[in-house]
């Protein structure tokens, strides 16, 4: 039965991140994201890496926002989409999360077509 109350908490914690990365919540974002956090972007775009720490986690998920004007959200399960310098982006997207502790300490994004992904931020 612990196993089941912990999944559900994880699971409330990434809706939760959800909500607030959509919204721009900060200090949601901010209450939930360990500061040790690591984002890992994959491909050879511009934005593609390794982010190490909250900040520069942060960091990440607003170029997401501000190199698409505003744009850019995920939508359903995993659906990424946005507008950017004339290009339109709609990929489907998988992250892993790492939480302990009820705070996320890494997220590892995949994309099911990845060049697309790169295309859009080349």
């Amino acid at each position: 039965m612990a196993d089941v109350t912990l999944r559900d908490q994880n699971s409330e914690l990434v809706r939760r991140g959800y909500a607030a990365f959509n919204s721009g919540d900060m200090d949601t974002l901010t209450q939930i994201i360990d500061e040790s956090c690591a984002w890992h972007t994959p491909g050879k775009s511009p934005i593609a890496g390794d982010y190490e720490g909250r900040e520069a986690t942060f960091g990440q998920f607003g170029r997401y926002g501000g190199e698409t004007n505003g744009t850019f959200s995920v939508v359903g399960v995993h659906r990424d989409t946005g507008e950017r310098n004339g290009k339109r982006l709609d990929v489907l997207c998988c992250i892993v999360f790492d939480i302990k502790n009820g705070k996320l300490i890494d997220g590892r994004e995949h994309f099911y077509d990845l060049y697309a992904w790169d295309a859009f931020w080349a």
